[in-house]
């Protein structure tokens, strides 16, 4: 199947990698584009942004990059002012930023907790704020929030914050979803498993906490958690979010699709 985002501008917020490799937004741009949309490439890191956007263009693809601190009001309005400018509508929004830090609600300070719910969900919040008005304005569209399995199982690593924040992403998606179907916005999360991506990797309170501290032995032993005995990886959250952003799933809305190899049917 081709083009089955043929036609559709997208902004992906979180659309750089937080290193080397591929990330969830990196990812799911680039797939955005190789299936036909337009992509406007949203990161707090112009270069990482602009990487993707290289890869996109490279491809024969559409993109163009943008640096926004997605935790302020003003940057956020003036992203999505920019990419309406610079393709006229919005049909896709993929929210794609996170952060993971580690510490139990005794261990966790205030600061950090302030930090990743303004990272997670604030971002969540105002980016939706702003997209809303104008795809009601054009008929619908397509919002993907970017969860995790951490919604709704507690993983074996203590992050107080980031269960918290996520289970309130999936809650955001779900009354938003409600409040405006009629109007053709469709809102939908997705919930990777234990994946491969910078983001775990570069963590190393997560890596601490599965092995010690060996970035190999955590990817070993997260592997032999999962049922179908691999963790997954950026591609594996991007084709979800093509799905979603597609037409094909028009008569979707408001749902948790996990992606994860199993590992929430058995989590111990």
């Amino acid at each position: 199947m081709t083009d089955r985002l043929k036609g559709k501008a997208a902004l992906v917020v979180g659309a750089g990698s937080s290193g080397p490799g591929w990330g969830n937004g990196k990812a799911t741009a680039v797939a955005f584009a190789r299936e036909g949309a337009r992509v406007f490439c949203a990161d707090i890191n112009r270069g990482s942004a602009e990487e993707t956007v290289g890869i996109i263009k490279a491809e024969g693809g559409e993109a163009v990059a943008h640096r926004a601190d997605v935790t302020k009001t003003d940057d956020v309005a003036a992203m999505v002012a920019a990419c309406a400018s610079a393709y006229g509508r919005i049909d896709v929004l993929d929210n794609n930023v996170g952060i993971a830090v580690v510490g139990g609600v005794v261990e966790v300070s205030e600061a950090e907790w302030d930090r990743v719910f303004a990272v997670n969900v604030k971002s969540a919040y105002l980016t939706m704020k702003h997209v809303i008005p104008l795809m009601r304005q054009q008929g619908g569209g397509s919002i993907i929030n970017i969860s995790s399995i951490a919604s709704i199982r507690y993983t074996g690593v203590p992050y107080a914050t980031y269960y918290a924040t996520k289970a309130a992403i999936n809650q955001l998606t779900r009354t938003t979803a409600v409040e405006f179907a009629s109007a053709r916005i469709r809102v939908n999360a997705i919930l990777p498993g234990l994946m491969r991506t910078p983001m775990v990797e570069k963590s190393a309170g997560i890596a601490q906490s599965y092995a010690g501290g060996d970035i190999e032995e955590m990817w070993r032993v997260r592997d032999r958690q999962v049922p179908m005995g691999f963790g997954g990886d950026a591609w594996d959250v991007a084709w979800a979010a093509v799905f979603l952003a597609s037409d094909e799933s028009r008569y979707i809305t408001g749902i948790e699709l996990v992606v994860d190899g199993g590992v929430t049917l058995k989590y111990a």
